[in-house]
């Protein structure tokens, strides 16, 4: 007999999507829900929140997947309730104004190219300050009205999640994202089929979805090759944002730049502007020179005039190593097949690409290839711009790094996404209600002087003790998930004091951020955090590439020092810095801390997030914070260097840190009056947001790029195309007919007085001279004196002054300059002769230089 127990065989499980219902009315929560407009609107958070306070906060404040768990009784109970029926309407009204509102018309229609976007924490498509900086960007596009299409990738796994070993050690975490949980749509096609971007790539095709995200009036376009008819190769070419080898990398950045363009023409999207974001997105104008090439006729030179004049690059890495490069054979792999149909030997395509064009065996430069196929390019600060002009003058070679037209447009945050609803309501009332369309009209914010000090101070309390139940929540979090010491948890949630002095450092944890520098000297920290009268806590925050084990072994230290006896609770770092971390933390701290090594900090928006927020900044002067610091609205380390040795330096800045709280902030914060605060420390906090916030909104930002870059682009681009390409073909025969001159061109007498030697003085005049011959019927050549001036502390400085034409004929010109020396002291100086053109927008249009 066979006695027979149990027996089953495996379930078959089948998926069913089931769609959720809507009573009556509240259909525009669903409409709100698809728009990421919601998430810089506080009144849309508040009415998401309302529907579930529970399930907000478990759903991860993702109002597609809230609405799709709530009860259907609960949406009922909603639906006839009147008070939250009005608020509900309040804000739908709102939003189609918003969005019904036409768009700006004198503003140029731009494409936009990213490969991250930080729009929201529940859509994980950014890695950090780039990304966040795009999405704000995008809103801020969306605010002004702005005709603008963005494209990017959907990343399956998005950036990773991070969390701590128990020694400190990061982990990271890849999490699948569940599309149908996102506020994003596919793209169909007439069919309503899924719309499907097919790229060539070489010897076959990528398949790629395409998604729809709505950020407000602006549209963001994603490509996803997570597609059946891909292989499992190319499937992870949108996996993970700057995931894989650099063979993938390099598909990445084919498939945003060809891919990009490729689907801007499908989907029949014209721009007037083309903006790449980093270099990454440089090969859209690779695409842009074939489909002009091949559709118009054009040959590669005109081509390249039409693209030139609509193209910007936007640079955010301040040193060479940080660009993308790419060996030859593996640029080859992929892109040996384009110079035939661009009209280039394989070694003009690699120039292209490379700082020194004809060295054979140099790697392909993303950047470079921007620059030489944009006719703009701008750093994101002021002292950044002077840093990408050193680092890009060997393209251009002839001209000093400040003669070139490398600018900039410093780096902006986006005001309703960052400024906490408490110090929104306190701006509302104090500045009227034009304030938020007038965001850089700084006499708006002198106002905040008009407001009681007590207003303010509370303001900034209310948030510093959400900041506090924020970081208790997440310790009882994280010691529940690792079943820790219940002692130590409780001993660090204890020592968390509302009333001591905070001071918060979040960002990227790569080595020069130089996160370690605050624990140069552990005694003397110790004494600072663990004065009884005057009590000081820091809370770090932050992530570490996971290939910088440097990056990683500072976060591992600071876990390591938080855990000492004397830091417990005084020392604090948060896992998993995202941007909902980063707005509990940049509104909550008294201070935020910023210590990078001097020059390396592009921009840097982290300390204008806290500016919006009444919080004052300590940084070192650099990136955006050199033009920012004001005395009296926030606390500056000097941008020169002592040492050459950097570990000094860091000492020394250390050093000079500590000082600084002991003997100024610390003080400062703990001068209090009978109400509890101290009226000096809000001073600083309203000189802050009158003196600086309003000049770091992404509302300025915009609009210095449209005043700089985008009309003026918009403007050469008609140009350059009106009348069937008139202009652009114009201007590359007249290149063509220069470049095979250049050479051959004489120069046949130079004149320099003898007196010039012979004891000058200031005030008197001299006569120069230049002849050039064989010129043939070409008189676009400039002749100009180069004077290089010394300074009393050993720099110096150019100035060029351009030589008259006195005599044209016969093949040959004659240029005379009378010159005044104006001050003493010793120069060098030169002659340099130049092409000249009036359509040209700047000298470096066409870098040939000689030296006479």
């Amino acid at each position: 007999m066979n006695i027979k127990m149990n027996r089953a065989n495996e379930a078959q499980w089948t998926e069913v999507l089931v769609d959720s219902s809507m009573p009556a009315g509240l259909d525009k929560l669903q409409e709100l829900a698809n728009n990421i407009w919601w998430s810089w609107n506080f009144e849309a958070v508040n009415l998401f929140q309302e529907v579930s306070p529970e399930l907000w906060e478990s759903c991860g404040r993702n109002p597609i997947v809230m609405l799709e768990a709530v009860v259907y009784q609960r949406l009922e109970e909603l639906a006839a309730t009147p008070a939250f029926m009005k608020r509900l309407d309040a804000v739908y009204t709102a939003f189609r104004a918003y969005m019904d509102a036409p768009m700006n018309a004198d503003v140029p229609g731009i494409a936009y190219f990213s490969m991250e976007y930080g729009l929201t924490d529940i859509l994980k498509i950014y890695s950090g300050g780039l990304g966040v900086l795009a999405g704000d960007y995008l809103k801020e596009a969306s605010d002004c009205r702005v005709n603008m299409t963005a494209i990017g990738f959907l990343y399956r796994n998005g950036y990773f999640t991070q969390a701590l070993a128990i020694d400190g050690q990061q982990i990271a975490i890849y999490e699948p994202q569940n599309f149908n949980h996102l506020p994003l749509r596919q793209l169909k096609d007439s069919n309503d089929n899924p719309f499907v971007l097919v790229v060539d790539f070489p010897g076959y095709q990528v398949y790629c979805n395409v998604w729809s995200v709505a950020v407000g009036r602006v549209n963001l376009l994603l490509l996803d090759t997570d597609h059946p008819n891909n292989s499992e190769y190319d499937r992870q070419i949108s996996a993970q944002l700057y995931g894989g080898d650099w063979e993938n990398r390099l598909k990445q950045e084919y498939l945003l730049g060809m891919g990009g363009i490729q689907l801007l023409n499908r989907l029949g999207i014209q721009k007037e502007v083309y903006h790449c974001n980093e270099g990454h997105a440089a090969l859209i104008n690779l695409q842009r020179l074939l489909d002009l090439i091949e559709k118009q006729q054009l040959t590669f030179t005109q081509a390249l005039e039409v693209v030139r004049a609509s193209a910007l690059y936007t640079v955010h890495t301040p040193v060479p190593a940080g660009h993308d490069q790419f060996e030859e054979g593996l640029f080859a792999k992929y892109m040996s097949s384009f110079p035939d149909r661009l009209g280039l030997t394989w070694n003009e395509l690699m120039d292209l690409g490379r700082e020194q064009p004809g060295q054979a065996g140099s790697k392909f430069s993303m950047s470079v290839f921007a620059c030489n196929t944009c006719q703009e390019v701008n750093g994101v600060s002021w002292l950044h711009g002077k840093v990408s002009q050193e680092m890009f003058s060997p393209i251009w070679k002839g001209y000093f790094p400040e003669e070139l037209h490398v600018n900039y447009v410093t780096n902006g945050v986006h005001m309703s996404t960052w400024t906490a609803s408490e110090w929104q309501r306190l701006y509302q009332k104090a500045f009227g209600p034009e304030w938020m369309s007038d965001l850089s009209n700084a006499a708006i914010w002198e106002r905040i002087y008009q407001v009681n000090d007590e207003d303010v101070w509370e303001t900034h309390q209310v948030l510093k003790q959400k900041l506090i139940e924020y970081i208790r929540g997440k310790y009882m979090e994280n010691w529940l998930r690792d079943q820790g010491d219940p002692s130590r948890v409780m001993s660090v949630l204890e020592k968390i004091n509302s009333k001591a002095l905070m001071i918060g450092f979040g960002r990227r944890f790569a080595t020069y951020k130089r996160a370690h520098l605050l624990f140069t000297d552990l005694e003397r920290l110790s004494r600072i955090v663990n004065n009884s009268l005057f009590p000081v806590q820091f809370v770090f925050t932050g992530k570490a590439h996971p290939a910088d084990g440097g990056g990683q072994g500072l976060i591992k230290r600071i876990v390591e020092i938080s855990k000492m006896p004397e830091f417990q609770g005084k020392i604090i770092f948060l896992e998993n810095y995202d941007m909902a971390l980063a707005k509990r933390l940049i509104s909550g701290v008294d201070i935020w801390l910023n210590t990078p090594t001097r020059p390396l900090e592009a921009s840097g928006t982290s300390g204008q997030k806290a500016e919006m927020n009444g919080v004052l900044n300590f940084s070192v002067l650099d990136g955006w914070w050199l033009e920012g610091y004001v005395k009296g609205a926030g606390w500056a380390l000097t941008d020169r260097k002592t040492y050459d040795e950097q570990n000094y330096q860091d000492q020394l800045d250390a050093a000079t840190i500590y000082g600084m709280l002991e003997n100024e902030i610390i003080p400062l914060y703990y001068a209090k009056n009978s109400k509890g605060y101290s009226p000096e420390w809000v001073l600083f906090m309203k000189n802050s947001i009158a003196k600086i916030a309003p000049r770091f909104t992404t509302k300025r930002m915009l609009d210095d790029y449209i005043s700089k870059f985008y009309k003026k682009l918009a403007k050469r681009a008609a140009y350059v195309q009106a009348d069937q390409f008139k202009k652009a073909k114009e201007l590359a025969d007249w290149k063509d007919r220069m470049t095979e001159l250049w050479d051959s061109i004489e120069v046949r007498q130079k004149v320099v007085p003898d007196q010039l030697f012979h004891n000058p003085s200031v005030g008197q005049k001299y006569t120069f001279g230049v002849v050039l011959g064989n010129l043939g019927k070409e008189t676009g050549i400039g002749v100009e004196m180069v004077f290089k001036f010394m300074k009393p502390d050993g720099s110096s400085y150019i100035k060029a002054v351009e030589l008259d034409v006195v005599r044209s004929e016969n093949g040959e010109q004659e240029y005379r300059l009378e010159y005044k020396l104006k001050k003493a002291g010793a120069f060098t100086y030169s002659f340099r002769m130049f092409p000249k053109n009036v359509d040209l927008p700047h000298r470096q249009d066409l870098c040939y230089v000689r030296w006479i």
